[in-house]
């Protein structure tokens, strides 16, 4: 099955000019690049041929090769004698960037030289001019002060197709030209060494206008069935390199659903390890391809097995590394029986078609369907694993495909790389994870080193621990790009830089410095240097790339101790805002922020985000926030900087301008739950403070103004935003579920509106204290809030039904399951729940924590002898509980056992007895006090 650009091209084409372009449609689906590029319009396009309407345009006259062929190409489509031009040459656009990917990401090795090819005979000829044009053409890659890498091969075929894809007449005229030109920019933003806004916005720009064209795919499956999955695979694959991860879910769930693929994490039990005896639960991911996608699967074969470049399926296959443990086993040993599978589905049954699936012998997916299957296992991998699954439950998806066995070569290896990337974390794989990685680098060099036109650039011929396949045991080029815009494989120096990252992690220092040194990455190994208290050594390495020696030696003659403090290189590098930054980092120096800014033609917006953590942690925030205000002119969709915008506005007290910032914030992130919280801050806090002082008074004083429309005015704005807020804050305890802070300004905004929130003050306080109720125990619950709930709840109905559901069933139960177990000391939270179960019609209850609140009141200490104003608590509390024996004792109990009998027939012994209790402990120091002859009185009144 032929790449689903390729087949909607010749499907868009009117019947004669599909029969004109037909030849060179066929050459790309071959893989015959060479052939497309040296054609005759080609040649025509490169200014090798002599052409009437375009000789007038020269190379001298530009001052990059691209842009000649740009203007070039615009005169070449003037000649409307031959109406198919425009298909051509956006054949040899699609052939060019074809090939670029195979030099750098796939393989095999090209079998020409690009340069020879593409540039005018005077440049080919020499190496110096044909490198100084490459030169230009990577610093022309260079987008908002980040640099492309700076070795990387054949780059005048992206910058050919890039010509191409960006023509007016083609981009309007050619179909498919759109999606090509969304290909191209997302393999130009993936040679950069860092995001580039500008790059994201073209590629989502794009993207919208690629959504509603290609919604036509749907009405085309029977001619290139799952067109338009592809479609949302690559979607799905930008969505996952600019960190949406949740977008990428929503694309890959629409894909699995067109293609009737299925598939399901579950439990089956079985062994792991060689010395287990008992059969236990493991993750397996039970998946099937549909009829169709077997069927294509079966059709990509016999495509193969026609080609020119006929291979054995079974034996081409990427080198794949066995465990070899002591402990573990190279797979999972499932039991035989197919009803031992344990429901790890949350609660759903498995699929027919998966039910009867064996565990241990499963089909051979689709290769699209691994590809479903290993996007989805790179999406969990982004996500946290309070929100999502963890690592342990990724290496499912990538085995399944692995053990499946793949029918691309491609995929086989991008599930390779998954296994490996999860397996480094563990410490029982480690070792075969590394290794598995190194072999893919291996694999990778040796597949794309070797043509001419790699001469003299990283990566050339090196040697590898695994021997290199033969030609009979390797893959067409077509195989390995069929899936490449859906797989997102890494390039050959972006993977070693994986690889020298991983022996970083490992303590392999050295092994990971001579990798970052051979590919020239100087920032990656000055950035290694400091990770391991190295920084003089690593300020060292990135000065060497900033300024020239310090007495102006040259650097073939330097020494080990220069510190290269010279004048500064010119023109500098094109990295060159990236290693100011680093810089800075290392001497904690803003002026380096600053040169980075100044240098990048203020388009690098990291310097502007670390000149604005630095201003944050010394407290400069109105600094602070003009240095994130600068990095948002050029990249608004930061997610990290609108929040620290934001916050230091929050310092600043512009409330109006730090809502606005938040709102962007949870805009473009609506799961930060930091961001939502912040927000409300904001809301409750906006608008002019002396009207809010005011409207607060008056509402506290139930007081009203009738003729003060401004004061009325604040106090609807004051709703409206704690209205506002409140909602901000419910969001925030959704996704941040085990913040006690979240849940304790919720609890206080829910009784601050008006009416209060009565089902949010419940709930937060029933969160707040199984959160706290074990540590802090009363102190976590608002006895405010908690009496303004039970106030509510008592006038809402005057007669308790424990039957019917609601607000008042769920209080009365969460005061006795919550708050009861933890009163130990509050005389308020005894009498809040006697008040209560008086409404309940329990005087039994009432009287008991009437006795309670009374006994929290006399434990304390210092009353009897030291502090009056505790005297007249304990005076106060005593005469209440006489009140409670007089008014509760004579009544009937209606719950227990004694149901019917007296609550307290001797009320009036315990009351006398109480009342003498407190009277002989307070006697030496409060005899003839107020409160002295307050109980006297209300003791002559028992007795008489």
């Amino acid at each position: 099955m032929a790449d689903a650009l390729i087949a909607y091209f010749r499907q868009s084409l009117p019947a004669e000019l599909a029969t004109l372009t037909e030849p060179y449609i066929a050459e790309l689906e071959r893989g015959e690049y060479e052939c497309l590029l040296t054609g005759e319009d080609a040649k025509a396009l490169f200014g090798l041929d002599d052409d009437l309407d375009a000789k007038r345009i020269e190379s001298q006259e530009f001052s990059s090769w691209n842009d000649f062929v740009f203007h070039r190409l615009g005169a070449l489509l003037a000649d409307r004698s031959r109406p198919e031009k425009q298909g051509v040459f956006f054949c040899v656009g699609y052939a060019a960037l074809l090939a670029f990917l195979q030099s750098n990401v796939t393989g095999p090795p090209l079998t020409f030289d690009p340069a020879q090819l593409l540039f005018p005979r005077e440049i080919a000829g020499s190496g110096e001019r044909t490198q100084a044009v490459r030169t230009v053409l990577l610093n022309s890659l260079s987008m908002d002060g980040i640099a492309a890498y700076r070795l990387t091969p054949n780059i005048e075929l992206l910058c050919l197709a890039d010509a191409i894809f960006t023509c007016p007449p083609i981009l309007k005229h050619v179909t498919v030209a759109r999606w090509a030109k969304l290909r191209l920019a997302f393999v130009h933003q993936r040679l950069l060494s860092e995001l580039s806004s500008t790059l994201q916005q073209v590629i989502y720009d794009d993207l919208e206008l690629l959504n509603d064209t290609l919604i036509g795919l749907h009405g085309v499956h029977q001619t290139t069935p799952g067109a338009h999955a592809e479609f949302l695979l690559e979607r799905a694959t930008v969505h996952l390199h600019h960190g949406h991860d949740k977008h990428a879910r929503v694309d890959l769930d629409k894909a699995k659903e067109e293609r009737g693929f299925e598939f399901v994490l579950t439990g089956l039990l079985g062994k792991r390890t060689k010395f287990q005896q008992t059969d236990i639960s493991q993750l397996v991911v039970l998946a099937k391809s549909s009829d169709d996608g077997a069927r294509q699967a079966g059709q990509h074969k016999e495509e193969s097995s026609d080609s020119t470049n006929a291979i054995n399926h079974d034996e081409a296959k990427p080198a794949k590394l066995d465990l070899n443990d002591d402990t573990l086993l190279e797979s999972i040993s499932f039991a035989s029986s197919s009803q031992d599978i344990m429901q790890l589905t949350n609660g759903n049954t498995l699929p027919a078609r998966l039910s009867s699936l064996d565990p241990a012998n499963q089909p051979q997916l689709d290769a699209l369907d691994s590809t479903i299957l290993l996007t989805f296992a790179s999406s969990v991998t982004n996500t946290s694993p309070q929100d999502g699954l963890t690592r342990e439950e990724t290496l499912p998806y990538a085995t399944r495909v692995l053990e499946g066995g793949s029918s691309n070569w491609q995929v086989y290896t991008q599930a390779l790389l998954v296994r490996s990337r999860i397996e480094c974390h563990k410490s029982r794989t480690i070792e075969r994870g590394l290794l598995q990685l190194q072999a893919l680098v291996d694999q990778v060099i040796a597949e794309t080193s070797g043509s001419s036109g790699t001469e003299g650039q990283s990566g050339d011929q090196s040697s590898s621990f695994l021997p290199r396949a033969k030609a009979s045991e390797s893959a067409s080029v077509t195989e390995r790009l069929r899936y490449i815009f859906q797989l997102a494989s890494p390039s050959r120096w972006a993977l070693e830089a994986e690889l020298a990252a991983r022996w970083v992690q490992l303590g392999g220092l050295r092994s990971a410095l001579d990798i970052y040194e051979r590919l020239e990455m100087w920032a990656e190994a000055a950035l290694c240097l400091a990770a391991t208290e190295r920084e003089d050594k690593a300020r060292k390495i990135v000065r060497r790339q900033l300024y020239h020696a310090t007495d102006g030696t040259a650097d073939e003659e330097i020494d080990e101790d220069e510190i290269w403090s010279g004048p500064l290189r010119d023109p500098p590098p094109p990295d060159a805002p990236r290693l100011y930054c680093i810089l800075g980092d290392l001497g904690d120096s803003p002026e380096m922020y600053e040169k980075a800014w100044e240098v990048s033609n203020q388009r690098y917006t990291r310097a502007q985000r670390s000149l604005g953590r630095h201003y944050l942690a010394s407290k400069d925030f109105l600094k602070a926030a003009d240095a994130y205000s600068k990095s948002l002119r050029t990249n608004q969709l930061n997610h990290g900087s609108w929040f620290a915008l934001g916050c230091a506005l929050l310092e600043l007290a512009q409330f109006e301008k730090a809502v606005e910032t938040f709102s962007r914030c949870v805009q473009l992130d609506e799961s930060d739950a930091e961001g939502w919280s912040n927000l409300a801050a904001a809301l409750l806090r906006k608008g002019p403070e002396n009207q809010y002082h005011q409207a607060s008074d008056r509402v506290a004083n139930d007081e009203e103004d009738v003729g003060d429309p401004t004061l009325k005015d604040a106090q609807r704005e004051m709703q409206r935003n704690k209205q506002d807020a409140l909602k901000a804050l419910k969001r925030a305890a959704t996704l941040k579920h085990e913040s006690y802070r979240i849940w304790e300004n919720l609890l206080i905004v829910s009784a601050s509106v008006s009416p209060p929130d009565y089902d949010s003050i419940l709930a937060a306080q029933k969160r707040i204290v199984d959160m706290r109720g074990a540590t802090d125990g009363e102190k976590c619950i608002d006895f405010e809030i908690l009496d303004l709930l039970v106030q509510h709840v008592i006038s809402s109905r005057d007669v308790y039904d424990p039957e019917q559901p609601g607000l008042s069933r769920m209080a009365v139960r969460f005061i006795e399951q919550s708050v009861i177990p933890l009163i130990t000391g509050s005389s308020d939270l005894w009498r809040l729940v006697s008040k209560l179960a008086l409404w309940r019609n329990s005087p039994s209850s009432a009287l008991d924590a009437e006795e309670k609140a009374w006994r929290a009141i006399t434990s304390q200490p210092g009353w009897e002898a030291e502090n009056e104003h505790k005297w007249d608590e304990v005076v106060e509390a005593t005469v209440r509980l006489c009140d409670s024996y007089e008014s509760l004792g004579g009544r009937e109990r209606t719950e227990g056992l004694g149901a019917g009998a007296p609550v307290a027939k001797d009320w009036k012994f315990k009351a006398r007895s109480a009342i003498r209790g407190i009277l002989g402990r307070g006697k030496g120091s409060w005899e003839g006090t107020k409160g002295w002859n307050r109980l006297k009185e209300v003791m002559e009144d028992l007795r008489g």
